[in-house]
């Protein structure tokens, strides 16, 4: 199976034309590399990977190695190098611009933060994860859900496979990967809470509880937390309110961002377990709640609630609009009580209601049932699922 990532080529290419520097960041193993190669074959960049010697030993002098080159330059595992930030916003100052830059980084709060304070203003940062519906089509949603989107868990020849490259992923990343973002937390703390937030999966952030059931104060609980949602394992989807009179909801909900690294920390063995798991729903719920904040922007998406018990899965800033989102892992939902106060207090422009089904079909005049693969058709995020 080949899948095709035509939108995220189409936005590393515009971030390139329109910045001196560009930064494609994300989660190990989500296809970085070989896009940026796919990129630098097509363009004859010059290609650095800081895990080569060679590279390291050429760029140990980094103004000598770069000032002469023309054209695109990549630069992979950048965050293994951070004194090369201030050489790039040198170059990148030149006139007139002799090169210009795709640098590549796992995903880290460091990497972030001295992308964004050495190359203010010159440099664009596009996040990547794994494979998308968008991407992955419509007919393979199932195996995108069950085994999540990292290319290597997706593609691969069986489930056994799929389950046994997720499992190395997660040990790596708990052994290797989070001492190189900087922090010494014992892999064993922090498999904990992982686990832990797997079973919170679609639930508000009940600080207390997470941390009396872990032995740590809230501070350290918060800070692990944040650890994992800069890396891109989790999302903290952030609550909306507004002055309605009502008691709103102010906690973040969490989710796993990848619905195949859920499935294995929740120890569920396989696709037909998971259609008798009480965790079904949530898990629903999140695989295409990922599939849409991806697309619309974290910054654009919010969850609503009230002390009263009404809710909304997600709100969705698009068009100048608002759009509501509901997920149900149901044969046939119907309107709900808490949908028509959310169309009503947060004046939605239309109200969304995701299912597994194939068929769409109204429930009222701005309240519909639709497919996931549907949503790009229905809602201004732009694409559409093939």
């Amino acid at each position: 199976m080949v899948v095709k990532r035509v939108a995220l080529f189409e936005r590393i290419r515009g971030a390139i034309r329109a910045n001196p520097v560009t930064a494609l960041y994300g989660p190990r193993q989500c296809g970085k590399t070989a896009a940026a190669r796919q990129i630098a074959g097509e363009t004859g960049a010059e290609y650095f990977d800081l895990e080569d010697p060679v590279s390291q030993r050429r760029l140990s002098e980094p103004m000598t190695a770069l000032g002469s080159l023309r054209g695109l330059v990549v630069i992979d595992e950048v965050q293994r190098q951070p004194d090369l930030f201030p050489v790039l916003r040198v170059l990148a100052d030149r006139k007139p611009l002799r090169a210009r830059f795709l640098v590549l980084g796992s995903a880290s709060p460091e990497l972030l933060r001295q992308g964004s304070e050495s190359l203010a203003g010159r440099i664009a940062f596009v996040e990547m994860g794994g494979f998308d519906l968008s991407e992955a089509g419509a007919a393979a949603l199932r195996r995108l859900w069950w085994r999540g989107g990292f290319p290597r868990s997706f593609l691969a020849r069986n489930d056994a496979d799929s389950r046994a490259w997720l499992e190395n992923f997660m040990r790596t990343f708990l052994e290797r990967d989070i001492r190189e973002y900087g922090v010494a937390i014992p892999p064993a703390v922090l498999r904990r809470l992982w686990n832990m937030l797997a079973h919170y999966h679609g639930q508000i952030w009940n600080a207390s509880e997470v941390s009396r059931s872990l032995g740590e104060s809230h501070t350290t609980v918060k800070r692990h937390l944040d650890l994992l949602t800069g890396a891109l394992m989790v999302r903290q989807l952030q609550p909306w309110h507004e002055n309605l009179a009502k008691r709103q909801v102010k906690s973040c909900k969490i989710y796993l961002r990848d619905s195949g690294i859920l499935h294995a920390l929740l120890g569920i063995p396989s696709f037909r377990d998971l259609e008798g798991h009480p965790k079904i729903g949530a898990s629903w719920e999140g695989f295409a709640i990922e599939e849409i904040v991806r697309r619309a922007g974290e910054r654009n998406c919010y969850f609503w609630a009230t002390q009263s018990g009404a809710e909304l899965d997600l709100l969705v800033m698009a068009g100048g609009q608002r759009y509501g989102v509901e997920v149900k892992y149901s044969d046939a939902p119907g309107m709900t009580k808490s949908m028509r106060v959310a169309l009503e207090d947060l004046r939605l422009k239309r109200l969304l209601v995701v299912y597994p089904g194939a068929k769409s079909y109204a429930l009222d005049e701005r309240t519909m049932v639709i497919p996931l693969a549907r949503i790009w058709s229905e809602l201004p995020l732009g694409g559409k699922a093939r």
